[in-house]
This record gives structure tokens, C-alpha cells and sequence, in this order.
């Protein structure tokens, strides 16, 4: 698979990067030594070979759900904070 000038410059476009022509050949060359060491995995012959989708047995660990009881006040808490309002912090908004 060839590595094309215009598929380096769209993966630049979709990172929001700006490239340098030195550094499109450059990463020219790095994405196609890439793909040519793991198209290594093509050669392997699979027959047989169960999918592995997990390398280990995984399991939810559950455990019951408990209120504990806290050294800090709800008041100590407030106290800490520059901005509250209606007795919660107020925080600046993140859109």
C-alpha cells in the first residue's frame, strides 16, 4: 500500500496539524515502514487458531454499596471554596 502526498495531507487536516513538507516526507516514510511491519501478520498461518478476544479471564468484582461516614462537614467543605451559592460550589461553566 502506497503512502500518497494526499492522504498524509487529510490525516494532518483531521489532527488539525500543520506540516512542514519535510516533515509529510518524513512522515511519509515512518507510516510506510509501519504498514510494512505489520503486514508481517499476513504471512502467519492461522488455521485452526481459536479468535482471542481477551488475553485473561476477567470478572466484575461486586460489592455491597455503603454510606461511610465522613470526617468533613458539608459546611468544612463550603468553607474550603471561593464560590458558592444556594450551599454548593459554584464552578465557571465548560461548554
Amino acid at each position: 500500500m502506497d503512502i500518497k502526498r494526499e492522504d498524509i495531507l487529510h490525516l494532518a487536516s483531521l489532527s488539525n496539524f500543520n506540516l512542514t513538507n519535510t516533515e509529510i516526507e518524513s512522515l511519509g516514510r515512518d507510516l510506510q515502514g509501519i504498514i510494512k511491519y505489520i503486514s508481517q501478520l499476513d504471512e502467519l498461518d492461522t488455521d485452526g487458531v481459536e479468535p482471542t478476544y481477551q488475553a485473561f479471564e476477567m470478572e466484575n468484582v461486586w460489592r455491597e454499596d455503603e454510606i461511610l461516614e465522613q470526617e468533613a462537614s458539608r459546611e468544612d467543605l463550603l468553607a474550603l471554596t471561593k464560590n458558592e451559592k444556594d450551599n454548593q460550589i459554584k464552578v465557571p461553566k465548560v461548554l
